[in-house]
């Protein structure tokens, strides 16, 4: 599949618009605007604004923290004016800083919401496993120079998956009303020096992956058993649990949505993983009741199919 398209400069887009967005998060205080820091929602407000002459209003389809990187970010607003494809795409580009960039923009239904209708989010830790710090890498991994068994580390997080409490794994500012969340699969897996941590759920907690990430490299030096993620996760105490990863070494690269809003596939990010080949939209989710639900499914209708 071709990343390379023409942009239309003819037709004006009507009514709302979805938009895929890539950010290096290193200078942000997360997505979400902040009046006292710079907010990566705010630079794309600004950006679409210049474009449209007027204030544009943009929601997204998850948060990132402070430092977090994006590369399938999906936001959607209400233009106030028509403008093309590519009037969208460069215009908004053309005003942005150079860590935040907008992929395609596509016409959505009235009825699409980037946050409320996702059913799923995706994500990827990057470790960079090797004795020396890195240079290239350094804004978009995080270093460990001590040596990690990959294959230790995948077994123990597989007690995570399902649906848990996820108490051990939560900041104690987190604003969430429930600790419960259903982790649809996280993986380890090494490649040369790197250690990658790819973890998909229906939306996750704040700090709940960097929390997991933290515990995950404890088991990867051998400084706890296999059934330590299990063991924590048995304790739904976060003050009892493990430290929290680095910010750089996160990159939130997929939010999934029924097929039927035929938002563009992308190669999953970050560019650093190209060679894994995975696109996305080609896992298929779990068969549960939030998922139905997001689809337009009755879920009383899908438990009795089941």
């Amino acid at each position: 599949m071709t990343l390379f398209r023409a942009l239309d400069e003819h037709r004006p887009l009507a009514g709302r618009l979805a938009m895929g967005v890539e950010y290096d998060g290193s200078a942000y205080s997360g997505f979400q605007f902040l009046k006292q820091a710079p907010s990566v929602q705010g630079a794309l407000e600004k950006a679409l604004g210049r474009v449209a002459s007027q204030a544009v209003r943009v929601h997204s389809s998850g948060r990132t923290d402070s430092g977090v990187h994006a590369t399938r970010q999906i936001i959607h607003f209400d233009p106030p004016v028509p403008r093309s494809e590519k009037a969208w795409v460069f215009g908004v580009n053309a005003n942005l800083p150079r860590d935040v960039a907008v992929r395609w923009v596509k016409e959505v239904p009235e009825t699409f919401h980037s946050r409320f209708k996702a059913l799923a989010r995706r994500y990827r830790y990057i470790l960079l496993n090797q004795p020396s710090r890195p240079v290239l890498e350094r804004a978009n991994v995080t270093w460990c120079r001590d040596p990690l068994d990959a294959e230790a580390m995948h077994r123990a997080a597989q007690a995570l998956v399902g649906e848990h409490d996820f108490s051990s794994f939560r900041a104690a500012g987190c604003q969430s009303k429930t600790p419960w969340r259903h982790l649809h699969f996280i993986e380890v897996h090494r490649h040369g020096p790197l250690v990658v941590i790819d973890v998909q759920g229906n939306a996750f907690l704040h700090h709940m992956i960097r929390n997991i990430v933290g515990a995950l490299v404890t088991v990867g030096r051998g400084q706890r058993g296999e059934d330590y993620l299990g063991e924590l996760m048995a304790l739904k105490n976060r003050r009892l649990a493990d430290v929290t990863a680095p910010a750089c070494g996160l990159h939130f690269v997929d939010s999934l949505y029924d097929e039927c809003w035929g938002l563009p596939r992308e190669p999953l990010g970050p560019n650093l993983l190209a060679f894994l080949g995975e696109w996305t939209g080609e896992r298929a989710l779990p068969d549960c009741p939030m998922v139905e639900f997001r689809r337009g499914r009755p879920v009383a209708a899908s438990q009795e199919a089941t």
